[in-house]
């Protein structure tokens, strides 16, 4: 069961009205992200590496430190981020107007404090021309409001994706979200392995292949870029035939060429009469699209209680 979220509880979200700070935030995401892969033990699908949504903001989830456990949290409603270890120690960092380099440099003396050892590279994943941390002094936004209505549309978006991922009886990523690509994912699989992933240009066929080794159908939230309106989006690798072409729900939607996936605007979302349903109707029929191409076995992988179950 999901329970409806009133109209106000889905901010106003423009790329263009936080496009700093989102590319601030962006290596931040990073710099966190990455000590959380040097700490956490690998998961399939670099499962390991993701942050989480919370009721303040994006999290590691505990990493262990020895005998402790260290928990790193970007908290949007007093704009802190917060070092918390199982022993009582702790940190804290404010969120405000800072370069990328001089939040790691603060970063990693704090961890020093705590005595965390936790080194990283530090050129930034997935983004066209890297600036490694110790020497961004680009980035150096912050506007506390546009961050709280990022994180509230997140918010949302994973409460959904949860809703959505209770549907699956197979093996199902958790919901999170991949500082790399600055985007809130879940995925279902199939069982079936899949081809070698090829790559792509700012993902290396060593990574995409650990992430794509078996047979997805993919749907997440993206908050924008350059030119892009924030958007949901949902793929399948690898792509059937016929999947592209396949109509999916609700009429704002629609193939993105571009960008090879099927797309929903996040403003549509917010402007239906029920963004909880427009958005779950957006999940479930594009995944029937890939279910249905790929020839699935679907009744082995749904609920049979008629929550996205095959017919």
């Amino acid at each position: 069961m999901i329970l409806e979220a009133v109209k106000d509880d889905w901010p106003p979200l423009s790329y263009d009205d936080w496009a700093d700070t989102q590319a601030t935030l962006h290596m931040w995401t990073q710099v966190v992200g990455k000590i959380r892969m040097a700490l956490s033990p690998p998961v399939n699908h670099w499962w390991h590496v993701p942050l989480y949504v919370t009721s303040r903001g994006l999290t590691t989830s505990p990493m262990p430190v020895g005998g402790r456990t260290l928990e790193i949290t970007f908290d949007f409603v007093t704009h802190q981020l917060r070092l918390d270890c199982s022993n009582g120690a702790g940190e804290r960092l404010a969120l405000k107007p800072r370069s990328v380099a001089d939040f790691y440099r603060k970063l990693m003396a704090a961890l020093e404090r705590l005595h965390v050892r936790a080194p990283i590279w530090t050129t930034p994943c997935e983004v066209e021309a890297p600036i490694p941390f110790e020497r961004d002094e680009t980035h150096a936004s912050y506007d506390p409001a546009a961050a709280h209505r990022f994180w509230r549309a997140l918010v949302q978006a994973d409460r959904v994706m949860k809703a959505f991922r209770g549907r699956f009886l197979g093996k199902a990523s958790p919901v999170h979200f991949f500082w790399g690509s600055f985007d809130l994912a879940v995925t279902r699989f199939s069982g079936r392995p899949a081809p070698p992933h090829p790559g792509s240009p700012l993902a290396p066929a060593s990574v995409s292949r650990e992430a794509y080794s078996h047979e997805v159908s993919s749907c997440g939230f993206w908050p924008g870029g350059p030119g892009v309106a924030p958007l949901f989006y949902a793929y399948a690798y690898p792509e059937p035939e016929g999947f592209a072409e396949t109509g999916v729900r609700p009429e704002a939607a629609g193939w993105n060429k571009a960008l090879g996936e099927f797309v929903l605007p996040y403003e549509a979302v917010r402007a239906a009469g029920s963004p909880d349903e427009a958005l779950l109707a957006f999940f479930q029929s594009t995944y029937e699209a890939a279910a249905v191409t790929a020839r699935w076995p679907r009744r082995a992988l749904e609920r049979p209680d008629g929550l996205g179950a095959a017919p």
